[in-house]
């Protein structure tokens, strides 16, 4: 398992991510990787329709309240090690999600930041992370993104006639399956085309500054059972007791960089 150290802050600062390869436990991977097929079967067409459904892919949201798997994820202290020097005035879980790039698909995302995500005057305020059940290969989906990109302070449509098109300064994540990417999503990245012959899987969890609207409204998503179950930490990180995140949230949750 790979350990967090001030390279990795470096790379946030520099390129905007940094790569964790190898992260991970194999009893860990294995079960995220179970459960979110259970999951697909479970939920069929519907899957992902808390949030948004995409073409040329499948989604599942609201993975929070679907295992305690994921609850271990979305709270990993290694990593929120590493959220944290992104935003280091405090964040909560905005959402966790999955996301399977169907096999032999040419659909590819478009340049974006994540909600649509500028940094404002007081800094940073979106971070996701990708926690790869499968290889990101050159051929399967995986994301691109332009190292630097967090620092210019604008949005690929403002700067591109289409976010769509190749950016000349853009590069591949490629990496092992159990490897965790953490990105500071001011970052112009987005999934790549999977021209193979099998879906290539990951989770998002993505967190937001705690002044920002979630973009899954944790409180009112998660059942009572769920709610009940959490420990003061978890309450904390989804913010369920939060008057604040009420105020920001209800009724703006559900924006995305790209999906309409």
């Amino acid at each position: 398992m790979t350990t967090v150290t001030s390279a990795h802050r470096q790379q946030l600062d520099e390129l905007g991510y940094a790569v964790l390869p190898g992260y991970m436990p194999g009893a860990l991977l294995r079960a995220a990787r179970a459960r979110v097929e259970e999951l697909f079967e479970e939920e069929g067409p519907a899957a992902g329709g808390e949030f948004r459904q995409e073409p040329g892919a499948r989604r599942l949201a609201n993975l929070v309240d679907k295992g305690e798997v994921f609850r271990l994820i979305a709270g990993d202290e290694g990593v929120l090690e590493l959220v944290s020097h992104v935003l280091s005035g405090g964040f909560k879980l905005s959402s966790l999600n999955a996301r399977s790039a169907n096999p032999h698909n040419e659909s590819q995302q478009p340049l974006h930041a994540d909600m649509g995500a500028v940094a404002d005057a007081l800094g940073y305020w979106v971070c996701n992370t990708v926690w790869m059940l499968d290889a990101f290969t050159a051929d399967n989906g995986a994301i691109r993104v332009v190292p630097g990109s967090h620092l210019w302070g604008g949005l690929p449509q403002e700067a591109m006639s289409d976010p769509a098109d190749t950016h000349p300064g853009e590069v591949l994540l490629t990496a092992p399956e159990g490897t965790v990417v953490v990105m500071n999503a001011h970052c112009w990245h987005g999934g790549t085309r999977n021209r193979t012959g099998r879906p290539r899987r990951a989770l998002h969890s993505f967190y937001v500054r705690r002044d920002q609207p979630q973009q899954q409204y944790q409180k009112k998503l998660l059942r009572p059972a769920t709610l009940a179950a959490l420990d003061a930490r978890m309450r904390l990180l989804l913010a369920v007791d939060d008057p604040l995140n009420d105020a920001v949230t209800a009724g703006r949750e559900g924006r995305s960089g790209f999906l309409k």
